[in-house]
């Protein structure tokens, strides 16, 4: 059985579709699928453990939330947890594990707290990022990979208008609707609630051209694609004319004749695909009818910005590398660095 959750969360997003809709007609194909992509998503024949998960969303305890911070490196849920609240909802968010990207925090500094220590310094990716968007105010975000939701928070903490999270896990997207259990309980339209949406689907499942977004973000998703120029071509398809893409994937050094194909894994990843140079990198946005096309920041991974913690104990970073050498992973490949690009349509 659905919860309340779940379903005010679908409801907001097709009101969002249908105010779209009645003002751009390619939103309406939006629209007609939106039952489709959310119904597959908690099938048990696609998803074994979907109603798990739901039961687990369905059961966190409903707390009186004094305010939502979504402006701050830890998206912080302030909200006073009595000791059985703090048990039970530990327990259930547990159950969602392993929580990859954020940090989240849900309590309060004079009380019990929840500190989700997760994989991914999360925040860290935003630090490097936001100083360089175009303002986020007012705008229509795409969120492509979104894991979590974390940076979708960041977004609409931000000000973007609307932020719409995709990606087609279903253990992120029950972890973004947990997370948004205790966001909503707070003034939901002051805190982003009613404006940060997420659909369980991949982009190639989106309707082509939709040129719905004035931001597109493709944020560790790139060198999973088996054609990086598709990948693209289908974020270019989302934008608005003008709009702008934030591109963030890894990289190795090199030329732009520099691409790296792993002939099996990366770092232990099976999907990775293509790892170009920045200048390669460049070269395929321009390509693909990309301008303004810049680099704008570079940096290697460290253990310390991915690793194991107690809400995901298994292998992080620190066992896909050398350990004799942390300049490169266990296959002898450059270890993980990673570029954000961004780039005007």
């Amino acid at each position: 059985m659905l919860n309340d959750t779940i379903i005010h969360a679908e409801r907001e997003l097709y009101l969002t579709l249908l105010a779209w809709a009645q003002q751009q007609p390619n939103a309406y194909e939006w629209l007609t699928q939106l039952p489709t992509w959310l119904n597959d998503i908690k099938d048990k024949a696609n998803y074994a453990h979907a109603p798990a998960y739901q039961a687990s969303v369905a059961r966190l305890p409903i707390l009186t939330v004094d305010n939502v911070q979504l402006d701050s490196d830890i998206l912080t849920i302030n909200a006073p947890l009595t000791d059985s609240e703090y048990k039970q909802a530990t327990a259930l968010l547990k159950q969602l594990m392993p929580w990859r990207k954020g940090p989240f925090k849900i309590g309060n500094d004079t009380g019990n707290s929840i500190f989700i220590d997760t994989e991914w310094h999360s925040d860290w990716k935003w630090q490097r990022v936001a100083p360089h968007l175009s303002p986020l105010k007012g705008r229509r975000v795409l969120d492509v990979g979104g894991g979590s939701g974390y940076h979708g928070w960041r977004m609409a903490g931000a000000g973007a208008e609307t932020v719409i999270i995709i990606d087609p896990s279903c253990l992120f997207y029950h972890q973004f609707m947990a997370i948004r259990h205790f966001v909503g309980s707070a003034d939901a339209h002051d805190t982003g609630s009613y404006r940060t949406h997420y659909i369980p689907v991949p982009l190639e499942a989106l309707p082509d051209n939709s040129q719905l977004f004035d931001t597109v973000f493709s944020m560790g998703v790139l060198y999973h694609r088996q054609s990086p120029f598709e990948h693209l071509q289908q974020l270019k398809a989302q934008l608005i004319k003008g709009g702008e893409l934030v591109l963030e994937t890894l990289v190795i050094e090199g030329d732009a004749n520099t691409v790296l194909v792993p002939h099996d894994r990366y770092a232990q990843m099976n999907n990775v695909y293509f790892l170009p140079s920045v200048a390669a990198l460049t070269g395929w946005l321009e390509k693909a009818g990309f301008t303004e096309v810049r680099c704008v920041d570079v940096a290697v991974t460290s253990t310390d910005e991915q690793r194991k913690t107690e809400w995901m104990n298994y292998h992080s970073l620190v066992d896909f590398l050398d350990p004799n050498d942390q300049t490169k992973t266990v296959e002898g490949y450059p270890a993980p660095m990673r570029a954000t690009i961004i780039a005007k349509k």
